[in-house]
């Protein structure tokens, strides 16, 4: 059910139902019409079909007249992209944060990391995830842009959840606990190139894991 707050119903719905698509409750091909999904939510037609216009502007789903929408998702050729856009803009994020980041900062990045090592000790994986989430986060903020910490925040949203499937995966998170050590490293001994590099590394070796899973899954 939809709380009536302050935010407009279109736009709670439109969230509510993003978040299920991106978390695969709603799977593709699945077909969404507004007379069950206003009846399942509590809320009227004019609402949903709103939402239903918003999810078709993100490409989450594709609405055919009198017939509903159907739930595009996020394909395989959708996660190649991407990881390619983020290898990119992420990269320079990197480089741009270690010419704008602070000592404070860097002791907070520092934090996350050592944090991220301690839980690995104690196999907290919901801990682990959160926090690699987290210095993802501090890394482009960071970067001191507006532009590309609101890029990247999208970007990471779209796939959070194929993020904790590559990151949960057998020897990955140890893999990208040491990554996230190394782009810290470049970032205390500012060198930007680096840190660019290693950042691009990172963000290339989880896209081949999750494409690599993606379809050993499909073969089985």
């Amino acid at each position: 059910m939809i709380k009536k707050d302050s935010k407009s119903l279109s736009m709670s719905v439109f969230e509510e139902l993003e978040e299920k698509i991106l978390n695969g409750k709603i799977k593709p091909g699945e077909n969404l019409t507004e007379i069950k999904l206003s009846s399942d939510i509590g809320v009227s037609r004019t609402p949903v079909r709103e939402a239903l216009r918003m999810l078709e502007q993100k490409n989450l789903v594709q609405i055919t007249p009198n017939k509903g929408a159907i739930v595009l998702g996020i394909n395989e050729k959708d996660l190649n992209d991407i990881y390619t856009i983020r290898m990119n803009i992420e990269g320079l994020g990197s480089r741009w944060t270690v010419e704008n980041i602070t000592d404070e900062q860097i002791k907070e990045l520092k934090e996350i990391v050592e944090l991220q090592e301690f839980y690995m000790m104690k196999n907290s994986l919901e801990q682990i995830n959160q926090l690699d989430a987290k210095f993802h986060e501090k890394m482009y903020e960071y970067s001191n842009s507006r532009t590309l910490q609101h890029m990247l925040s999208d970007l990471h949203h779209m796939i959070k959840r194929y993020r904790k499937i590559s990151f949960n995966s057998k020897g990955r998170t140890e893999k990208a606990i040491q990554e996230h050590r190394e782009i810290l490293e470049a970032v205390i001994n500012h060198d930007p190139d680096a840190a660019e590099r290693l950042t691009i590394n990172h963000i290339i070796n989880a896209k081949e894991n999750l494409l690599k899973i993606i379809k050993t899954k499909v073969k089985n």
